[in-house]
Parts: C-alpha cells; sequence; structure tokens
C-alpha cells in the first residue's frame, strides 16, 4: 500500500516568521518616537513654586516679599509673572520680571518686593507664573496675606539716639538759660552795628528800608529774617524813625506786618506804626529789583538792610544802595551772593550768623540757650567724625553697630 505524502505549503510558514521580526524601516521609525518623546520629556518645565510670602519689615504696611525656589539648569525660566488676587476675587497682573537662564550665568533671582498700591490690613494671595513665548507655567494660589503696620522701624535706631541725645542737650541748655546762667556769644560786627546803623538814619531825619529777600516764609533764611525785622522795628520805634519794608511774597508781607506792629506796641510807640510801609510790590523777581532800586533812589534811606535769601539782583540792590551813600547791613546763606554783598556793603552776615542774628540782639533765654544748644550738638558732631574716621583709619570699622 503506497502511503500518501502532504507537504504543507510555503506561504503560511514564511508569514508566520514575518509576524515575529521587524524590518528595518519599522525599526528606525520606533527608535525615532522614542527619541522625540524623550526630548519632549526632558524639555517640560516643572510649574513654579512660591515658598512664602511675608510682610516686608519695618515699613508702613505697604510691602509684601514674595520667595519661590529659583530656577535650575534642569528648570531654567526667562521671565516671571506674577498675578494678584484680591479678597473680592479682583485680578491684577503685576509686571514681569526677567529670569536668568543658570546656564548662561548671573543672578538668579529668587524674590521680589510687592508694593503696588497695597494698604495696611489688604488680604492679597498670588500665584506666579513661568512663561517663554506663548507657554505659561502657573503655581497654585497661595494663602491670603495682608501687609502689616511696623509702628517702630528698627533699621532707624541709630537716628532715634541721636535725636534723644541732642534733644537732651538742647533741653539742659534751655533750663540752665531759664535759670539764669549766662552764655558766652562772640560779638558779630553786622549785629553790632544795628544800633548805630538805627541811630544815624535818626540823625540824618532819613528813613530805614528793611528788604527779607525773595523766599517765601517756608524758608529759614526768611524766618530769621523776619526775626532780625522784629529787633531793627523795635529800635526804630525807640528812636521814632520810619521804617519801610518791600516784599516780593504777600504772605511774608503780612506776616511782616505783624511783626513790626508787635514791636512799635512793645516799644510804646504803636501810635507811629504805619502799615503803609510794610508794602507788596510784586513778585517778579527783577521787577522787585527794581522797584526797591527806585524806593532807594527817590526817598534816600540813610540805612539800607538786606536780609534773607537774595538771588542775581543781590548785587543791583547793594551798588544802588552804595550809590546812594546809605550804610548798608546784609546777611545770607546764599553762598553764591556773599562775595557781592561783602563788597559793596559795610557789614555782611555770613551763613549761620544769620540764623542766630535775632537771638543775639534780643538776648532772650530760651532762644539763647537754644543757639547754645545746637552749637554744642554740631560739636559732639565734630568730635564723633573725627573719632570714626581715626578708627577707620586703623581698620576699626563701627558701622556694623549702627545698622
Amino acid at each position: 500500500m503506497e502511503r500518501k505524502r502532504f507537504r504543507l505549503p510555503d506561504g503560511p510558514h514564511r508569514q508566520m516568521r514575518s509576524r515575529g521580526s521587524l524590518s528595518k524601516p519599522r525599526f528606525f521609525i520606533i527608535l525615532g518616537l522614542a527619541g522625540w518623546l524623550w526630548l519632549q520629556a526632558a524639555a517640560a518645565l516643572d510649574p513654579p513654586v512660591l515658598t512664602s510670602i511675608e510682610d516686608r519689615p519695618n515699613d508702613a504696611g505697604t510691602g509684601l516679599i514674595l520667595h519661590w525656589s529659583p530656577s535650575t539648569e534642569d528648570n531654567p525660566t526667562l521671565q516671571i509673572i506674577f498675578e494678584r488676587r484680591h479678597a473680592d476675587g479682583v485680578l491684577d497682573t503685576l509686571e514681569a520680571i526677567p529670569g536668568v537662564d543658570p546656564r548662561a550665568g548671573g543672578e538668579i533671582p529668587s524674590s521680589t518686593i510687592d508694593e503696588r498700591g497695597l494698604e495696611p490690613g489688604q488680604m492679597v494671595s498670588y500665584r506666579m507664573g513661568w512663561f517663554e513665548g506663548e507657554d505659561t507655567l502657573w503655581s497654585a494660589w497661595s494663602d491670603p496675606i495682608a501687609p502689616q503696620i511696623q509702628w517702630v522701624n528698627g533699621e532707624r535706631a541709630s537716628v532715634a539716639v541721636a535725636l534723644v541725645l541732642f534733644a537732651g542737650i538742647l533741653i539742659w541748655f534751655v533750663l540752665s538759660a531759664r535759670r539764669g546762667r549766662t552764655f558766652f556769644i562772640r560779638k558779630i560786627p553786622g549785629l553790632e552795628a544795628v544800633e548805630e546803623a538805627v541811630g544815624r538814619a535818626t540823625e540824618m531825619g532819613r528813613p530805614i528800608l528793611y528788604s527779607p529777600g525773595l523766599d517765601p516764609m517756608d524758608e529759614v533764611a526768611t524766618v530769621a529774617s523776619i526775626n532780625i525785622l522784629g529787633q531793627v522795628a523795635r529800635k526804630a520805634a525807640e528812636y521814632d524813625t520810619r521804617l519801610m519794608v518791600p516784599n516780593r511774597d504777600p504772605i511774608v508781607m503780612a506776616v511782616a506786618q505783624e511783626v513790626v506792629r508787635d514791636a512799635y506796641t512793645e516799644a510804646g510807640r504803636p501810635d507811629a506804626y504805619n502799615a503803609d510801609d510794610i508794602y507788596y510790590t510784586t513778585y517778579s523777581q527783577f521787577g522787585y529789583a527794581a522797584a526797591v532800586c527806585g524806593t532807594m533812589m527817590r526817598e534816600k534811606p540813610a540805612t539800607n538792610f538786606f536780609i534773607g535769601r537774595f538771588y542775581a539782583e543781590s548785587l543791583i540792590l547793594a551798588e544802588t544802595g552804595n550809590a546812594t551813600g546809605a550804610i548798608q547791613i546784609a546777611g545770607t546763606d546764599a553762598d553764591a551772593q556773599l562775595p557781592f554783598f561783602i563788597t559793596s556793603c559795610d557789614y555782611t552776615l555770613i551763613g549761620e550768623e544769620l540764623y542766630a542774628g535775632s537771638v543775639y540782639l534780643s538776648r532772650e533765654p530760651l532762644l539763647l540757650g537754644a543757639l547754645k544748644g545746637q552749637d554744642a550738638a554740631k560739636a559732639l558732631i565734630i568730635i564723633i567724625i573725627i573719632i570714626f574716621s581715626l578708627l577707620q583709619i586703623f581698620g576699626i570699622d563701627l558701622r556694623r553697630f549702627l545698622g
């Protein structure tokens, strides 16, 4: 009996072998896809993290400090943006600040201060985003926080100590003056000559002209000038001599009228006071100079006082008064005008001599004690500067103890 042999066909056998292995094109496609996925995973940024938010110390409750995890080489950020949410849900987008790629070097920011429109007790929360181009990764919203008022500024403790020290010195001198203690003040020729100048005008039967300068009432030089005006007006009232006070500022004019009226009253001559002699001219600088020069040429005052703050018109005034033959006393704290007054006037008060003028003339104990207290405080400051300079020369730096 013949046995029949069967043979499997070749087709299916070959197909089974092809399913168990990859062809070359498929292998490279899969390999490329895996590489692209790996690069995408490596390029993805982690979301930012706001690590803490704290109240800014030593302020009036208008600032908060935001801290975050700085960028790293694996997580670089080129721009950082913040959003602020108020208790009523209103959102504020704060300005972006530049980040730094650690791979490029440079200082990497990890904190910022928000002081834009914050008020004490105002509850706000924050979130921050890292973005480059149109992609932005946001952190979670922080817990609400409110800035608080700091009643004591610890950074200025040294200023508080100095203030208490100088106030103590000032009070001690004032109390000593009230108890009758006498203090020495060196002679100031310009102020010593005030009585002589007023007497000269009385002898010649001509008026006195007093200019308080061009600055308004809130300037120190004008205040000092008005104080000296009160002493000059008292002597003018005692000698029954006319006093003219042209003004550039209407407020200074009103104050000068009151001061001169009080001086005449204290001198026992309220009837001799004439409000028309303390008058307003113009606010224009050179218009005022022209008005004062015209008065000097018409009235021929025997004595001119230029006490206060002056500018470019100082030489015009002083030269015109010199041309009329008047004795002239000037005083200003404007360094640029001092040479003109020194060359054109008989006496000139320089710098702080102007501020000490009213004390020097009145000898009032309270003002005298204040003046000596200021001098003592200045002397103490000079001593401290010298000591610190010497310590610095020898390499001892005490600034860290002063904050």
